[in-house]
């Protein structure tokens, strides 16, 4: 199983649109192992994006980021960062197919509702900074119902 971080920003809840996005990450199948409604500090924001400081919007992006509550979310499955990445959609909202989070909500180039780690270990590192106590593993009777437990060994 691989784990993902999601992001919903301050948009995406000053819309009020974080039941109806974190709903559709869970009616695909994945499994939800942190959430976290929270304040995004100037000190997380310079960690959480430093791969952007020295990019002309990053100071924009982190007054941004640190202006209203955020939402974090740990998700879990097979392909999840792929999966989370489909349903997000194109990075800009214009440019989104329909269908997709961004597609169906978003306009705006600035304002895009939702981040989602880009791989594995932008995802390790990312769940570590939002999550450092640790994420929670449940039994989700679902699964049996989401995965072949053939194709989930073929995925090992």
């Amino acid at each position: 199983m691989e784990r993902t971080l999601i992001l919903l920003k301050p948009d995406a809840l000053q819309r009020g649109l974080a039941g109806e996005i974190l709903a559709r990450f869970e009616a695909k199948g994945l499994k939800l192992v942190g959430l976290k409604l929270m304040r995004m500090s100037p000190e997380l924001a310079a960690k959480h994006y430093e791969a952007h400081k020295a990019r002309g919007f990053y100071p924009g992006l982190v007054k941004f980021m640190t202006s209203a509550p955020i939402v974090a979310i740990a998700l879990e499955g097979i392909g999840a960062i792929k999966i989370c990445r489909n349903l997000m959609g194109a990075t800009f909202g214009a440019d989104a197919a329909g269908g997709t989070i961004r597609g169906d909500f978003g306009v705006s180039r600035s304002f895009n509702l939702v981040h989602g780690s880009d791989g594995p270990e932008a995802a390790e590192r990312e769940l570590k900074l939002f999550f450092p106590e640790g994420l929670l593993d449940q039994d989700l009777a679902a699964y049996r119902w989401i995965y072949d437990p053939e194709e989930e060994l073929k995925a090992k």
